[in-house]
């Protein structure tokens, strides 16, 4: 009983001993471990370590490779440059050494020409005083022979050197008169040229008839109306005639007025698309449109005047240029026919350095007295420069207007070249239209007075009556015989017809010898 009473007292030191020397195992097996674990650490950083210090070598090696490698480049591309600097420096040096060789052989040249001037020098000093001496000699001895003083010769000999100096200036006054008529001609057809390639405009033939088309042929009646009481009444308001004929589904409507007929056209649409046609409703329709007409006039003139750049002008003068979109001078419209004057006009002051808003003023208003009803009396010239005088237009324009079909005297350059300019817009092929009948009779006119001359085969007229081909016989009319012959018709188709732009005359001579090969 005491015994295991005193057991565990005595089992408590053992265990704690155990304890403690397993502790000490458990540390001394742990520390052995942890030694293992820093000694294989140390091992692996050394590794890496060697590793790192392996590829940073490495990399150094290869950058300095790299260095290197570019070091080497650089020092070859710069040894190259260095090269073709050299080669450079020795061709220029070449060149220099080349150019002192031409130098110095230039300067030997000139040494030699300098000695060779001096010496010819010498000897034209020489023969001077020789021909001095001998003009002294001769002088001595034509004063001897001709009994006459220095002065009386010397007024002799001004005298004769006079008439001739007249004679040579005559011949060179005449002959730089001929140059520059030639050179004249030739500029001018060189502006002429140049304005109409640059100013090509269309051209429209304008009846003095519209015709409208109608739905059907019931139209026609309500058209005409009650004993014709719809028809007398639209002919009243509008002043046109209205043709009803037996064609069927138009009827035409006939006046010489452009803007009433172009104002009776469009009221007699609107009626036949409205329906409704009697007396009251045609006035109504009639003066409804005749608004809208004068504010298309109103519109046309400032829209006409802003594309040419022409500002300043007058209302009134605006209203007319307008109406010139309905008026026709030989089918031609006049409206598009002055735009072209001041397209022209424009172009030939730009090239002669003239002032080209005022020639463009000028050639729009040419033809600005054809918009002027028959309140004014005159010619459309003098009246349209009265109407651009009262409107305070400027007197170039004034005189261009009133001057270009010379019924006043030309005052300004404008005037000529609206001239120009309007008979280059009139003469173009296809301007202005003539009847078939006229148009014939001008060709056989044309050939009539061609072959009225002697010593003439035959006649054509080409071109539509604007050339005259004139074939003579050669055995009867001789070279200088035709130049005079071609002179001669040309001034004799002057003289008989009248006719757009110009009709060129040519005459033909030649021989022909066929011989027939069997």
């Amino acid at each position: 009983m005491q015994l295991f009473q005193i057991l565990p007292y005595l089992l408590l030191p053992a265990c704690v001993a155990i304890g403690y020397f397993l502790c000490i195992l458990v540390f001394r097996k742990k520390q052995a471990s942890s030694e293992k674990k820093i000694k294989h650490l140390i091992e692996e950083s050394v590794k890496d370590a060697e590793k790192i210090k392996k590829e940073a070598g490495l990399a150094a090696k290869a950058e300095l490779y790299q260095r290197r490698e570019a070091f080497e480049k650089e020092t070859q591309e710069t040894k190259m440059e260095l090269r073709l600097q050299e080669k450079r420096l020795s061709k220029r040096e070449d060149n220099l050494e080349r150019k002192m060789e031409l130098l110095t052989k230039k300067e030997r040249y000139i040494d030699t020409l300098s000695a060779n001037f001096a010496q010819k020098e010498k000897k034209i000093d020489e023969k001077r005083l020789e021909l001095e001496k001998i003009i002294e000699e001769e002088n001595k001895a034509l004063l001897k022979i001709s009994n006459l003083s220095r002065e009386d010769a010397e007024k002799l000999l001004l005298s004769r050197l006079e008439k001739e100096l007249d004679v040579k200036c005559a011949e060179l006054i005449s002959r730089k008169i001929t140059e520059s008529k030639e050179n004249a001609e030739q500029t001018a057809i060189s502006l002429i040229s140049t304005a109409i390639q640059r100013c090509a405009a269309t051209h429209t033939a304008e009846n003095i008839v519209s015709s409208i088309e109608l739905p059907n042929n019931e139209m026609k009646g309500r058209i005409i109306g009650r004993e014709g009481r719809n028809i007398r009444a639209f002919e009243k308001a509008t002043g046109i005639d209205v043709i009803v004929d037996d064609t069927p589904g138009v009827i035409v409507l006939s006046g010489f007025d452009s803007v009433r007929r172009e104002i009776a056209r469009q009221s007699m649409e609107k009626l036949i698309v409205d329906g409704r046609i009697h007396p009251a409703h045609i006035e109504e329709i009639v003066k409804e449109t005749e608004k809208e007409i004068e504010q298309v006039i109103h519109e046309t003139g400032k829209q006409t005047c802003f594309d040419l750049g022409i500002h300043t002008i007058h209302p009134e003068i605006i209203k007319l240029i307008g109406r010139l979109k309905y008026r026709t001078s030989y089918g031609q419209n006049q409206l598009r026919h002055s735009i072209e004057v001041a397209n022209l006009m424009g172009i030939i002051a730009g090239e002669l350095k003239l002032d080209v808003p005022l020639a463009k003023r000028c050639g729009l208003l040419h033809d600005i007295g054809k918009a002027i009803g028959p309140e004014m009396e005159g010619t459309h010239a003098v009246a349209g420069a009265d109407l651009a005088k009262r409107y305070d237009e400027r007197p170039e324009v004034v005189n261009a207007i009133a001057g270009h079909h010379e019924e006043t005297p030309v005052e300004s350059i404008y005037t000529v070249l609206v001239s120009a300019a309007d008979a280059i817009s009139a003469g173009r092929p296809g301007a202005r239209r003539e009847t078939l009948e006229k148009y014939i009779k001008r060709l056989e006119k044309l050939e009539n007075i061609a072959t009225s001359f002697s010593g003439v085969e035959s006649a054509y007229a080409i071109q539509a009556g604007r050339e005259v081909r004139v074939m003579v016989c050669p055995d009867k009319t001789n070279d200088k015989a035709a130049a005079k012959m071609c002179y001669d018709i040309a001034r004799e188709i002057e003289g008989q017809l009248e006719y757009p732009g110009e009709v060129v005359v040519t005459v033909i001579r030649e021989t022909r010898f066929i011989e027939h090969a069997k």
